[in-house]
């Protein structure tokens, strides 16, 4: 007879399974329904349901993991790097492949769970924009715009970079570290030396 611990073990298995593939399945088709999602994973539609109620609740599960991931890799590259631009291009590198696992909330964020999505990022957002002043304030990023807009729209670039179609010979981190730089008015040598040797 399975012990509570390992009910409980095989549980968060099961739901961590689901997530993963949802993430793949939703990149895939941002569409996608429940019943797709549970086809994919390999469990019935009541298993799905038994872990995220609806799908406003697994997009939202989603939407923590990637915050959670993407405010330590800033935190991370904030404390390793003081200079501001350096620290964007360092969070760049290093959110480069969470980013990209996650690019599909770039497409929900615009549907219907935008408000859920966008009310969830709130905290990483707020950290993009202190970053963002910081450098405002040392004369390194571009000022024709407050800090909150300014860190959204560099930002923002990293994401449709990641989105984009890697076939089309996109040179993914590199591009995405030098655009968003040059988004916040990095000078052009500049960005490009702070991308430095990445993909």
């Amino acid at each position: 007879m399975p012990t509570e611990s390992s009910r409980a073990r095989s549980m968060n298995e099961t739901r961590d399974r689901i997530l993963d593939v949802a993430l793949q399945v939703l990149g895939e088709n941002p569409d996608a329904g429940m019943g797709d999602i549970a086809s994919a994973a390999g469990v019935v539609r009541r298993t799905v349901y038994g872990h995220f109620p609806s799908r406003l609740d697994l997009v939202r599960t989603l939407t923590e993991r990637a915050v959670t991931e993407m405010t330590a890799v800033l935190t991370d590259a904030t404390a390793t790097d003081p200079e501001p631009d350096a620290a964007w291009a360092g969070f760049v590198a290093r959110v480069w492949p969470v980013a990209h696992r996650y690019r599909v909330l770039l497409a929900l964020r615009r549907g219907e769970y935008g408000e859920a999505i966008h009310g969830l990022l709130g905290p990483l957002d707020e950290l993009l924009a202190d970053l963002v002043q910081r450098g405002q304030d040392r004369d390194v990023f571009a000022q024709h715009l407050p800090a909150g807009l300014l860190s959204q729209l560099a930002y923002g670039v990293v994401f449709t970079i990641a989105d984009s179609d890697r076939s089309a010979g996109i040179p993914g981190s590199r591009a995405a570290t030098i655009t968003s730089l040059l988004t916040l008015g990095v000078p052009e040598t500049r960005a490009v030396a702070l991308a430095g040797e990445q993909p």
